[in-house]
């Protein structure tokens, strides 16, 4: 569905979510009398009470959320200070609290449970604290990955992350609006390689903007992969390989299992942009059988331990050539398919 216009968003989506929130709540004790009722009838453990309680939670926070950022931009002067560095850092404070608060409530209720490693002898905190500008190249793998990975950034290494998301994710009007006052760029991942026609060039140039300036607390997030992993996004993949001449990256990718093959371009252009910035990438595992909405309905309540991995490579082992560094990604993506098959749960 074609994403609708900013004022269109701003006018009747936000306050739209607004009046949602407000109506779920007040009609509570109806739902959750039904949902109780229903249990009998519904196989698992309480999941339709805890579906709609999490669906009331979720509008609730996006809603109050879109209330705090109107009046973060009343402070702002009807919008003319939003740009200014103490209400960037502002709006990063209130994302922090959001996701820490959004994080405490879906994870007693869906027991889930996060852990965070870096391998021997160092700590995932410090692997990513402050100090040198980062790009992390995460995998992407279940529902709400994306979300996690923030939360950990802003609440746990305590950086100010720039993302680059899909442009589906406006449709979310807490999302939109934060997420267009803080560095971030929504793309539509369409193409693969320098294309004068196709998403690929302008989507570099695009994550290559973004990685401008980047500094001691920065950490530019992207997701090489483009998308959730699915066989026919792989097999789509493997043919844009082949019809770039990439016929070696092409064989390598029919060997991965738990990994989309990644998409060197957008890396490329944010290592090109920020050539001093290390890289870390990300593995991590617990969600990735929850592809479809009845895999998490059947999972309901998940009872899961995601695990994240984290290997930090300094800027100086970072090959520059481009065909070279799209071989030394691979070899990465390669090594976080091969952990996720020994870590990943049953």
């Amino acid at each position: 569905m074609r994403l609708p216009p900013t004022w269109v968003r701003r006018v009747l989506l936000a306050p739209l979510v607004i009046v949602a929130a407000l109506a779920m709540l007040a009609l509570a004790p109806l739902w959750l009398l039904v949902a109780l009722a229903l249990t009998s009838l519904v196989p698992g453990r309480f999941r339709l009470p805890r579906v709609l309680w999490l669906i009331t939670v979720y509008l609730l926070w996006d809603a109050a959320l879109v209330i705090v950022l109107f009046a973060m931009w009343l402070a702002s002067g009807f919008g003319w200070a939003l740009r200014t560095p103490s209400f960037v850092r502002a709006h990063y404070r209130v994302g922090a609290h959001a996701l820490r608060l959004l994080f405490w409530v879906f994870g007693a209720v869906l027991r889930l449970e996060i852990v965070t490693t870096a391998g021997e002898g160092e700590s995932f905190e410090r692997m990513l604290a402050p100090g040198i500008p980062l790009v992390v190249a995460s995998r992407h793998g279940g529902p709400g990955d994306s979300f996690i990975l923030i939360h950990t950034l802003l609440n746990s290494t305590h950086r100010e992350p720039r993302i680059v998301l899909k442009d589906t994710l406006q449709w979310d009007p807490a999302i939109d609006v934060l997420l267009h006052r803080i560095p971030t760029r929504f793309i539509t991942p369409t193409g693969f390689g320098k294309k004068a026609a196709g998403g690929g060039s302008r989507v570099e140039q695009t994550i290559a903007a973004l990685a401008e300036g980047l500094d001691s607390d920065d950490a530019l997030v992207i997701f090489p992969e483009g998308g959730q992993v699915s066989a026919r996004r792989r097999q789509s993949r493997i043919e844009r390989f082949r019809a770039v001449g990439r016929e070696d990256l092409a064989e390598r990718a029919e060997g991965l299992r738990h990994v989309m093959p990644p998409q060197p371009g957008g890396v490329h252009a944010a290592l090109e942009t920020a050539a001093d910035a290390d890289i870390v990438f990300i593995g991590h595992t617990g969600l990735d059988q929850l592809i479809t909405i009845g895999d998490i309905w059947r999972e309901l309540p998940m009872d899961k331990r995601i695990t994240m991995r984290a290997w930090r490579v300094p800027a100086d082992g970072i090959p520059r050539d481009r065909d070279a560094q799209a071989d030394w990604l691979f070899s990465w993506f390669e090594r976080i398919d091969a952990w996720i098959g020994e870590h990943s749960q049953p």
